[in-house]
């Protein structure tokens, strides 16, 4: 073709031509035939040879290197990037990647394709009498340099009709004519090929088809006064001429690789400059490579096997750095794949049968979530249509879905060890592969290729009921004993009925509700059935082989495997989810043999425990609350013992039962009466050289008393620290003695008396030192090393006896008396905020604000809107109110002054509408306890201004802190108008004793003249 603009190219015969596919929506889907699959590649890992992995490297690289159209947003840009990706992902050397670029450059370039689809217009002009028009388009490509038209009226007169004009008749390419609409709808489909894309534009030109009809015809279609001027019009022109509706131009280098859009028409005067909008989707594609991949093998299994090398890159590389692959490609792979799918011109079915085929392929080689496959499942699903595929094809997608149906039930059947617990995760691995194997059962594509099969909630029942004997077996062989003594076989099989618990209760827990929730399956009912057969019969076989007589060792170890028996059988499902009697069903009578060692056993225990505490007993109580020596606890703690071994035996049989109480009843009265026998002469024994010990509780208290007085009495230059190091010394000291002589219970009944005594100690020493921080930071340390002194790494006291009310009552104390006059400051600002966020009612009226911090100019913008219903503090039934505004506290905003108001004469309900900026900076803005404290005052001529209320308001709440707020939308903030406490508060109460310091002087007069004005207006 020639056109003004550049000289003649040589077009080659109709190879080079365009091929119209028209999409006909009464014959529906054209059939998609899907390419025969290469058999060397299905094997079963993911891995090629080098032969098939080189030849996948030339076709990435052709790729890259003939990449057509614009970047996607998100896409890299960069060729260089995305063949040193390729490079990684293939695992090339530097000179066979140098040798293969060199190899792919040298390759003869493809036959470049646009493949355009004209969809619809709309809007478009009604050219003919009856107000409609029968449109049709004219398109084709310039490869002559021929540029968009600019806006000047004349140049774009010369553009309008190129391809008409421009483009031979055997090169353009025109849709059907739709008669009589202005929202024609084509849906047809044309391959223009071009050669350079650089300078290659797209032309479409869009007609009226003008038919020769009569005067009386058109004359009969008039509808008004236009068709009327529309007939006059046509009278001028040449019969059968059609009329121009518009174009549009279109450069293919500023295209992407797709393209769906609405263009507008450009007109060829301006007399209708809104001549409407025609619907274009572009796609440039490659339609002959010189590749040996896309020769020999069809499209779509080449673009498997590149998604399949990408993919397992991405898992590698993932894997590597000790993360797992959450399936979102690298922004090279996606690039690579777009580029190559785009090319190839694979349908969006093609792409989601081939990452189907590819992510099952991987998904049973490497790690990576199960999720990935829901996304080709469901692409498939939406575009199911049997018919496109060959015998063979159906055959190779069966298999894929016989394959990781197969890997699936291998990995449910052991479930155990592949989603263990202990890794983080397990359950939504497991979950996610239940997903998917549900979502592909259900798929019409699998119901039609794999019509056989037995349900999915039958297979996963019978493979986890395979697992689960399997997995008891393996653990069988584990606790295999190493020598075969009784003893030892007998510790095997405990462990195994603990192994066997344990997996029931995770079973319980996690495991059935997602097999529950999945597939309606009750696992833990089936598992419990299966276990339990095999446990009773192993147990029965055991005892067996212990017999009829039970040794004192074995008695124990037989005690132990009773209880986890019992533990186990109180798992038993509902009589609803089990069929018939169970086969542990009556395992106590296993154990008959054993009651007499276990009842011996207890006996023997608590004989030697009670002859131990005898002997270690001094006789001597340790307080007026306790008047028992150390062994009658442990006498008490052997009686304990037995009613706890005979509510764990809880025998079911009434007679046996009753036997094993009786026994229990007289071994309890025989240390009773052993235990007076052994104390009596315990008591004799210590009569001779008995010291007086009543006073040694009290020399504790003393010695404690005296080492606080001494850190009270040290000097201001010692740290707190060196200060408590003689108290803990001498703590140390004193009761690692009564350790050494005392029995537990009787130590800890001394250590919660000294402790008792230790804090009233305290309370009344930082009472005395209200005024002094200093000596106040030394008790707060000391009372803290003696907390932990006392608890003794869980060996003292509980925290339960530790922290008592009396406890937090001086910790809160000695944390306000050790804390500086500014901190102090602080924290009652804190509690005035919070007092504001607890008041809701509006009493003493209410004050309306708006509150914004401009970061860049770092200022704090307060609009002071309104009051209302404020008090009427004047005789006349008024007030003269005004707002005072204060940062406070005051240290941390010396440099900003108060602001005010103007003042309103007799107004309940003022209008203030006033605005005020204050310089501050946005650290000062976000501190705790910093706030803005809005002080509304009856204005006084005569005396002191009145007290209407309070509202204080957290600057750390305040919008545009961040930068991120906008000043037009600031919330107006209500807040109600509160008093001071008229009981007195604690901290004004410490910042009033110390006398010393100015600056607590000031704040308490100030604070406490707000309180004695409003308690004069209260009352």
């Amino acid at each position: 073709m020639a056109t003004p603009l550049s000289k003649p190219l040589r077009r080659l015969p109709l190879l080079r031509q365009g091929i119209k596919i028209r999409r006909q929506k009464a014959k529906g889907l054209l059939l998609e035939t899907l390419p025969q699959t290469d058999k060397k590649m299905e094997t079963p890992s993911h891995h090629f040879s080098s032969e098939e992995q080189a030849l996948l490297y030339e076709e990435a690289l052709y790729t890259v290197l003939h990449r057509l159209g614009q970047p996607e947003p998100k896409h890299v840009t960069e060729a260089s990037e995305l063949l040193g990706y390729l490079q990684e992902a293939f695992h090339m050397e530097p000179e066979v990647h140098q040798q293969l670029l060199r190899k792919v450059q040298d390759l003869e370039k493809p036959l470049f394709c646009l493949k355009v689809t004209v969809k619809r217009a709309k809007g478009i002009l009604g050219k003919d009498v009856s107000g409609y028009s029968d449109p049709y388009c004219l398109l084709g490509i310039i490869e002559q340099g021929v540029s968009v038209p600019d806006d000047s009226p004349g140049h774009r007169r010369r553009q309008k009709a190129v391809v008409k004009n421009t483009i031979p008749e055997d090169q353009t390419h025109r849709t059907q004519v739709i008669s009589q609409t202005l929202n024609p709808e084509w849906d047809e489909t044309f391959f223009l090929e071009f050669e350079d894309i650089t300078t290659a534009s797209f032309h479409l030109d869009m007609w009226d088809a003008d038919q020769v009809e009569s005067v009386r015809q058109k004359l009969g279609e008039l509808t008004d006064l236009h068709g009327l001027r529309r007939i006059f019009k046509e009278a001028r022109k040449d019969k059968g001429q059609d009329d121009f509706l518009g174009n549009v131009v279109l450069r293919l280098q500023d295209l992407r690789c797709r393209e769906d859009q609405w263009y507008p028409l450009e007109p060829r005067t301006e007399t209708y400059p809104d001549r409407g909008q025609c619907h274009l989707q572009f796609l440039l594609i490659h339609k002959r490579r010189a590749t040996t991949t896309s020769r020999t093998h069809p499209s779509y299994t080449v673009h498997r096997h590149l998604l399949q090398q990408l993919v397992s890159h991405e898992v590698t590389q993932h894997q590597a750095g000790s993360t797992s692959w959450d399936g979102e490609l690298s922004p090279q792979a996606s690039t690579i794949l777009f580029l190559h799918a785009t090319q190839k011109d694979l349908s969006e079915f093609h792409q989601s049968m081939a990452q189907w085929l590819a992510y099952s392929r991987l998904y049973q080689s490497l790690e990576f979530p199960g999720s990935c496959l829901l996304h080709p499942i469901t692409a498939m699903e939406y575009q199911w249509i049997q018919g496109r595929l060959k015998p063979e094809q159906k055959e190779e997608l069966a298999a894929s879905f016989n394959s990781l149906l197969t890997y699936g039930l291998s990995l449910i059947r052991r479930f155990r060890s592949i989603f263990p617990l202990s890794a983080s995760g397990s359950p939504a691995r497991l979950q996610s592969l239940l997903r998917v194997l549900i979502q592909m059962c259900k798929m019409k594509a699998f119901a039609e290729l794999c019509p056989n099969g037995a349900p999915l909630s039958s297979l996963v029942t019978e493979v986890l009921r395979t697992g689960t004997l399997e997995w008891f077996h393996l653990k069988q062989q584990h606790h295999q004993p190493m020598v075969q003594d009784m003893q030892e076989m007998c510790k095997s099989v405990l462990s195994l009925v603990l192994d066997v618990s344990g997996d029931l209760h995770q079973c319980q827990r996690t495991w059935n509700k997602i097999f529950y929730n999945t597939l309606k399956i009750n696992f833990f009912s089936m598992a419990f059935l299966e276990l339990q057969k095999l446990v009773a019969q192993r147990v029965k076989e055991h005892m067996a082989m212990v017999g009829s007589v039970v040794s004192p060792e074995m008695g124990e170890s037989l005690f132990q495997l009773y209880l986890s028996l019992k533990e186990l059988y109180e798992l038993v499902p509902p009589p609803s989810e089990r069929d018939g009697t169970l086969d542990l069903d009556g395992f106590h009578k296993w154990f008959l043999p054993a009651i007499p060692a276990w009842l011996l056993k207890t006996y023997t225990v608590a004989l030697t425990r009670l002859q131990r505490a005898v002997q270690m007993d001094q006789l001597v109580p340790l307080g007026e609350m306790i008047k028992h020596s150390t062994s009658a606890v442990d006498l008490s703690t052997c009686f304990a013992q037995i009613g706890h071994t005979a509510r764990q035996l809880d025998w079911p049989d009434p007679e046996v039962a009753f036997m094993i109480t009786v026994k229990f009843v007289e071994d309890t009265c025989k240390l009773a009466l052993v235990y007076c026998s052994l104390i009596k002469a315990r008591a004799k024994e210590l009569s001779v050289n008995q010291k007086d010990q009543e006073q040694a509780a009290n020399m504790l208290e003393a010695g404690i008393s005296r080492h606080i007085q001494k850190i009270v009495g040290s000097s201001k230059t010692t740290v707190p620290e060196d200060a408590i190091l003689p108290l803990m010394k001498f703590l140390e000291s004193e009761l690692h003695y009564m350790n050494s002589n005392l029995v537990q219970e009787n130590f800890n009944s001394l250590l919660s008396l000294l402790w008792t005594h230790t804090l009233s100690v305290l309370t009344q020493t930082a009472a005395a030192q209200q005024s002094s921080p200093l000596t106040s930071q030394k008790l707060k340390t000391a009372l803290q090393n003696l907390e932990l002194c006392f608890y003794g790494e869980g060996c003292g006291l509980s925290p339960e006896v530790l922290h008592t009310p009396s406890l937090q009552d001086l910790q809160r104390k000695l944390e306000l008396q050790a804390s500086s006059s500014q901190e102090l400051i602080q924290r009652y600002f804190s509690n005035r905020i919070q007092q504001q966020a607890d008041t809701t009612s509006e009493e003493l009226g209410a004050i309306t604000i708006k509150v914004f911090y401009r970061l860049s100019e770092q200022k704090l913008r307060i609009e002071v809107l309104s009051a209302s219903n404020l008090l009427p503090l004047d005789s006349n039934g008024t007030s003269d109110p005004f707002v005072q505004l204060t940062l406070e506290p005051r240290h941390e905003f010396a440099e900003v002054a108060p602001r005010e108001t103007q003042k309103f004469k007799k107004e309940l309900h003022p209008l203030f509408d006033e605005a005020f900026e204050f310089l501050v900076s946005p650290e000062s803005c976000q501190k705790e306890g910093n706030c803005l404290l809005f002080t509304v005052l009856d204005h006084d001529r005569l005396g002191t201004d009145d007290l209407e209320g309070e509202a204080f308001l957290p600057l750390n709440t305040v919008l545009g802190l961040s930068g991120d707020n906008n000043p037009g939308q600031v919330p107006q903030t209500r807040l109600p108008l509160i008093y001071p406490a008229s009981n007195g508060d604690p901290i004004l109460q410490l910042l009033d004793i110390r006398k010393g310091d100015r600056e607590a002087q000031a704040f308490v007069k100030l604070r406490r003249q707000r309180a004695k004005q409003a308690e004069r207006l209260g009352q």
